[in-house]
């Protein structure tokens, strides 16, 4: 969202006789994620009276980690931060410590194993390849069998990494999470796809990794250390009587909601988790498993304690696990809303949404659904910052 096009909107006066007329809260912040969070770190560290609402019974959002057995369980799916922006990592490394937690998940095909993303370990075991030229001439023969341009999903896949790769780590993985046959999908789904020549199988190519030590909410609880925070509380519903306390709205929940979906609803892709507390201390012994057959019904095993490391908080090992089996599902309108579509259809309704959203002088929209936008974590932290520095510019 451009934060500028906003700031035109919003009444820029605030002389001393205008602060005598402020509302109980200079911010409401609707949301408890980390867009949310980060903004009221900072706009309270300016010395701003806010208000922090959240319709679920919990502050964190997505990131939220539920504490079972003294594992940090990922409540809403697996979230390893990462990023390359040293501003971000410097930030968010204020408010917790975090451990050196490396994604590297494995996928597993009908009991074979395969390291991920493809890399030497992934051709070796392919292949029996042993050298960088070795697979890329393997490669390069199975990429020959497309001839022109892909017409579907499939064509597009093997015309990338060839028909091995496809068949067994691809094709079944994503007509799960899509619900059809790749030969139905567009080529475009897939831009690219990477293949690293070496033997690294560190999933994120990032400067800064890890997981914070005690979980995503006791980060978030830090950001939000010494707010007003009200849970179950739902703002579309009491929207008059929590408009009337404050002066302006940061609103992080879906746009169409906002606006009651006058224009149509904006499409999202979900997921829903089964999970399963077990007296083992090891299940899979890792923290994701992919499985990439067209058979098993989930998409994925999370193993949520190897996120650090098997430990508690002083380092003793857990004897219990907890997974969760990730299941792709179709989005329907009442379903947690995950990743936004952004497809063509979908990004031309959103711009339409936006325009309306330009109107509204009191309330800035921000973050994933507020802005209709597929953010990492490090992007929504950044996007809450800069939001943050022009506020701050613009009105002092």
């Amino acid at each position: 969202m451009d934060i500028g096009r906003y700031l035109d909107n919003i009444d820029k006066k605030f002389t001393r006789k205008d602060k005598t007329k402020m509302k109980q809260y200079d911010y409401l912040i609707v949301g408890s994620g980390l867009y949310g969070a980060v903004f009221v770190q900072q706009a309270t560290a300016k010395g701003k009276k806010v208000l922090v609402i959240d319709k679920r019974p919990n502050i964190a959002g997505n990131v939220y980690t539920e504490d079972i057995e003294k594992i940090h369980v990922h409540k809403y799916g697996a979230h390893i931060f990462h990023t390359n922006n040293k501003k971000v990592w410097n930030y968010i490394t204020k408010f917790a410590e975090f451990n050196r937690f490396t994604n590297s998940p494995v996928a597993n095909y009908k009991g074979e194993l395969y390291s991920l993303p493809f890399n030497m370990y992934t051709f070796n075991k392919m292949w029996g390849v042993v050298t960088p030229e070795e697979a890329k001439a393997k490669i390069a023969e199975q990429r020959g069998e497309i001839k022109g341009e892909p017409a579907n999903l499939e064509e597009q896949a093997i015309s990338l990494v060839g028909r091995d790769i496809y068949e067994k780590l691809i094709k079944g993985y994503t007509e799960k999470q899509w619900g059809r046959a790749c030969k139905e999908l567009p080529a475009f789904i897939i831009k690219r796809l990477p293949v690293r020549f070496t033997f690294d199988n560190n999933y994120f190519n990032a400067l800064y990794q890890g997981i914070p030590v005690g979980g995503y909410t006791k980060l978030v609880e830090n950001l939000l250390d010494g707010v007003e925070v009200r849970l179950n509380t739902d703002y579309l519903e009491n929207k008059a009587e929590l408009d009337a306390i404050a002066d302006k709205v940061i609103y992080t929940g879906q746009i169409d909601a906002y606006f009651n979906y006058s224009l149509g609803h904006l499409e999202y892709r979900s997921v829903r988790f089964e999970n399963e507390l077990l007296d083992i201390p090891n299940f899979q012994g890792n923290a994701a498993v992919n499985y990439t057959d067209r058979e098993t019904p989930w998409t994925r095993i999370i193993e949520h304690k190897w996120f650090e490391f098997g430990k508690d908080e002083k380092g003793n090992d857990l004897p219990k696990t907890i997974i969760s089996r990730e299941y792709s599902s179709e989005w329907k309108p009442g379903d947690e809303p995950y990743y936004p579509v952004n497809d063509a259809k979908n990004n031309e309704l959103y711009a339409q949404y936006s325009k309306l959203a330009q109107a509204e002088s009191k309330v800035i929209f921000g973050g994933r659904l507020g802005e209709y936008k597929y953010y990492d974590m490090d992007a929504v932290i950044l996007s809450a910052l800069d939001l943050c520095d022009s506020l701050w510019t613009a009105f002092e």
